[in-house]
């Protein structure tokens, strides 16, 4: 069984994983990283993505070994990587709870994930721009209009703060 090296959210990681294992299983199973939702296993829903080297990709849809030597980043990671405490929330998270952009809560990983690759990329998005990047990433609850929402407020939020150092503890 092959001995995988990843980056983890921000953490230097082995496990091991059988060539066929998807990186879903790894995250969910030995790594018991549960945020990221496991629901299509097709790469329809979105409800599984996470940031491989900083871009939004499915991880139902990924081979574990193709996460070698590379960086993952899952819900978990979003706010400890900004040097967050504990119980703290990022500023997509918190623009998700401030325009109630969840319902259910089971699309939500997949949708703060694929909307912070987007501020990564854009961070001053159009509407436009919102919902392609969210393409891909089913809601049953919400009918959208409130995630879109939440995205634009999290480009406020992400705009406004001073930016967190690492280690620092507000």
């Amino acid at each position: 069984m092959p001995t995988l090296h990843l980056t983890l959210n921000g953490q230097a990681t082995t496990a091991e994983a059988e060539p066929a294992t998807l990186l879903i299983d790894l995250l969910r199973g030995p790594l018991g990283l549960t945020g990221t939702h496991q629901g299509c296993d097709t790469a329809q829903c979105g409800c599984c993505t996470v940031l491989l080297d900083g871009a939004s990709v499915k991880a139902c849809s990924l081979l574990a070994v193709q996460a070698d030597g590379r960086s993952v980043t899952t819900i978990e990671g979003l706010a400890p990587m900004r040097g967050l405490a504990p119980g703290q929330l990022h500023p997509v998270q918190e623009a998700f709870v401030a325009c109630h952009g969840l319902q259910c809560g089971f699309c939500t990983p997949g949708m703060v994930m694929s909307a912070t690759c987007l501020l990564q990329q854009h961070p001053q998005p159009s509407e436009a721009q919102i919902v392609q990047a969210l393409e891909g990433n089913l809601c049953r609850c919400t009918g959208y209009v409130n995630i879109v929402k939440s995205v634009q407020h999290a480009a406020t939020l992400l705009a406004t703060e001073v930016a967190p150092t690492a280690g620092a503890h507000a």
